[in-house]
């Protein structure tokens, strides 16, 4: 690309005359005076004679690569107008038939690749190219398009990408770089590969762009848009629009386009509350994330700290059960944790014994709920009149990326939850305050979009990863394809495997959802484990576990013929309930009995997939790859070493996991309860809680309730590896070898 001295050029906006001479020259038959320097782009502009263009903006430097401004000077050859000086006595023909065919050939051949309409000029009818286009007929274009299509990126929350709208004008690159001085867009490949990527070609949303709109506001076409499905407006009672001088007046949209905010804010409200009135309730589902301008907030939650308890009511063993709400002191089950703190979605975690904290102005809270659509974590209640600015994910991606916003919220959390999240872990209990203030300052806080990769499987093991927002996802690769390892939520941890071997990864951890995690580096984490051995003996206790663990499963994959097995998911079960269908009369009675010991509520159906002769009924599988652990607003759904379903006694009833079950095999208990009246000091009022159960095998006896119950003998509780391998080998010996 030619460099032309920015002293040559003289491009719009600059309204001074200097004191050099003054050039004359002809344009469509037209004597002019303009400055020296001033390009012929300028000089016509300034007469009131259009040439059109595509490449140049006012407020960038003029580069010449659309080659649509093109006009005839009289040399060998047309001449883009934005990027060539005037000069003594030159004549200027902008508008001959030669040049108009010229320019006609240009947005025809720029039109064969364009998706015509394009979400610009669907959107808001406004494409710059199919504005030429109409004007010159050549909307259909007669020139065949690129074989291969570049593709959409949908990765950013805010701002569409559409690659096959691009037509290489660089707008956007001297948008972000001239105007904004971000320097995230660029240029890539060669021919007819070239196109515009984000810094390392990386997807929009994982790349430093920090959602500023100026490229979505230099593009002339639909290559980069204003994500409209997120532009909804909110409303609820109550809520005040911020008009766009407001929103520009906070400084955590500073230096974002005031046109991209204007697109963006009716998906910002500013909201208003009373003291004591409530402004979200745990449980529900959401969108949007509230940032408090003035006053406080209470966030605590409201269900009762207990998990449901099923015990015999009679001494005979098919007694009735009964369940009950009951907490973890009067209640020891085996592997159940011993956390002292509960983490939600703001930047506190609650206590076990008074979930309750106190939010302040500058706070964030529902970054889960708004950017993953998972439900309230908390409920949160005005303690003071306070106002706080309520929004969709569009407007919490923008502030997100802003980086003074970020290092405010950086800041609150190093300063307000590092040592409770690290202490939240029972693993580092004992921690103490002086090495946790000497991690204050070098840790690192990083954000990771859907599947984008945290760490790979073989790469070295340089860091420690602490999971602070969303959901991780761990697996291995292996030939017979990716293997589910694990889904981590906030509070838990990985990468010790690599660094405690002084090895490589050993599995890739990926970002299920939006997922902001704590980096401590491999040198702070060697310091840790040597001022603090009890710690390092947990470590590697927990690490041999795990691989045991792995171990056992992949000994299972490998030895196993898995075609029909994979396919209706039995690998992943533990324990399942089979009926045998040559024997089953479908009476129905292991779905009584189950409903009889459990107060009604039935954690049995007889249906399901089948195999075989058998029919695998829908009760808790106890699943290696546990769905049901995904999305968990506060974490209370976990796993045993045996990979058993554990429910924590803070499990707010919002029945996510019960959605997200694929076989069904989650249930949400109700139970009559007493809680607080706001405002109203010793009294309650009853109401109805509900609290996730799943099958726990009727513990309290020497055999569940469905099987004792079967009167054919054919409903058995099995061990699938152990029960299915033998027919699933015997299936395989019986088929003819080549």
């Amino acid at each position: 690309m030619r460099h032309i001295p920015e002293a040559r050029i003289r491009f719009c906006g600059e309204a001074s005359v200097s004191a050099a001479a003054m050039i004359e020259l002809t344009v469509d038959g037209k004597k002019i005076s303009v400055p020296a320097g001033t390009s012929v782009f300028d000089a016509a502009r300034l007469n009131n004679i259009e040439i059109p263009t595509l490449c140049h903006q006012q407020n960038e430097k003029p580069v010449g690569v659309c080659r649509v401004c093109v006009v005839d000077v009289g040399a060998r050859v047309f001449t883009a107008s934005c990027v060539r000086p005037v000069e003594p006595g030159m004549v200027v023909t902008t508008n001959s038939e030669k040049v108009k065919q010229a320019r006609s050939t240009l947005v025809e051949l720029l039109m064969a690749d364009h998706p015509s309409p394009c979400a610009r000029e669907r959107q808001s009818g406004d494409c710059e190219l199919e504005a030429l286009a109409k004007q010159n007929g050549r909307l259909a274009s007669r020139y065949a398009p690129l074989d291969a299509r570049r593709g959409v990126d949908e990765s950013s929350m805010s701002i569409g990408v559409d690659f096959d709208a691009c037509i290489l004008c660089d707008r956007c690159i001297r948008g972000c770089s001239e105007v904004r001085e971000n320097f995230v867009l660029g240029r890539m490949g060669k021919g007819a590969t070239t196109r515009i990527a984000f810094d390392n070609n990386q997807p929009m949303g994982e790349s430093s762009c920090v959602s500023c709109g100026e490229c979505m506001v230099s593009c002339p076409t639909g290559a980069l848009t204003n994500k409209i499905v997120n532009q909804t407006q909110i409303a609820e009672p109550g809520a005040e629009s911020v008009a766009l001088e407001q929103l520009q007046e906070l400084p955590f949209f500073e230096n974002v386009s005031g046109t991209f905010l204007s697109l963006n804010r009716n998906a910002v409200v500013k909201r208003h509350f009373k003291r004591g009135e409530v402004i979200c309730r745990e449980g529900e589902y959401g969108s949007t994330a509230f940032y408090i301008l003035d006053g406080e907030a209470r966030v605590s939650i409201a269900s009762p700290i207990a998990h449901v308890k099923t015990k015999g009511a009679v001494k005979r063993f098919l007694g009735k059960l009964s369940s009950r709400l009951t907490q973890r002191q009067n209640d020891e089950r085996e592997e159940e944790t011993s956390q002292n703190w509960i983490h939600i979605d703001a930047p506190v975690d609650l206590n076990y014994a008074n979930p309750v904290a106190i939010l302040k102005a500058g706070d964030l809270f529902g970054e889960m709920t708004c950017m993953s659509l998972y439900p309230r974590s908390a409920t949160v209640r005005a303690e003071t009149d306070c106002t706080m600015l309520e929004m969709l994910r569009n407007v919490l991606d923008i502030m997100q990326r802003n980086k003074n916003f970020r290092a405010q919220l950086d800041l609150s959390y190093r300063q307000r939850a590092l040592g409770s999240h690290l202490r939240a872990v029972p693993l580092f209990a004992e921690l103490t305050d002086e090495f946790i203030e000497s991690l204050r300052d070098k840790v690192e806080l990083l954000r990771f979009t859907p599947g984008q990769a945290i760490c790979r499987q073989g790469e070295p093991a340089d860091s420690f990863y602490l999971v602070r927002i969303g959901f991780v996802k761990v697996s291995q690769t292996h030939p017979g394809g990716e293997m589910v390892l694990a889904y981590l939520s906030r509070g838990d941890y990985f990468g010790e495997t690599g660094l405690l071997k002084g090895d490589v990864r050993t599995a890739t951890c990926s970002a299920l959802d939006h997922v902001e995690v704590v980096r401590i580096s491999a040198d702070d984490f060697a310091k840790m484990s040597a001022e603090f051995p009890r710690v390092r003996q947990k470590l590697e206790a927990t690490e041999q576990e795990r691989a045991k663990m792995n171990r056992d499963r992949l000994s299972m994959v490998d030895s196993t013929p898995l075609d029909s097995f994979l396919k209706q998911g039995l690998m992943e079960a533990q324990s399942l309930l089979l009926l045998d269908l040559d024997s089953c009369t479908r009476c129905d009675a292991c779905v009584k009995a189950c409903a009889d010991a459990h107060d009604g509520v039935t954690r049995l159906v007889r249906e399901g997939l089948r195999f075989d002769h058998y029919l695998v009924a829908t009760s808790c599988r106890q699943c290696l790859d546990p769905l049901c652990m995904v999305g968990c607003p506060v974490g209370s759904i976990r796993r045993r070493n045996s990979l058993e379903v554990i429910i924590e006694d803070w499990c707010v009833g919002c029945g996510l996991c019960a959605d997200n079950c694929p076989y069904g095999n989650i249930n949400m208990h109700p139970f009559n309860v007493f809680a607080d009246v706001p405002g109203a000091t010793g009294k309650k009022v009853a109401m109805v809680k509900q609290k996730a159960t799943s099958c726990d095998l009727c513990s309290d006896f020497a055999e569940p309730s469905c099987v004792f119950a079967c009167p054919h003998d054919a409903a058995h509780r099995v061990d699938p590896r152990q029960f299915f391998a033998g027919l699933l080998q015997k299936a395989s010996d019986s088929i003819p070898k080549e």
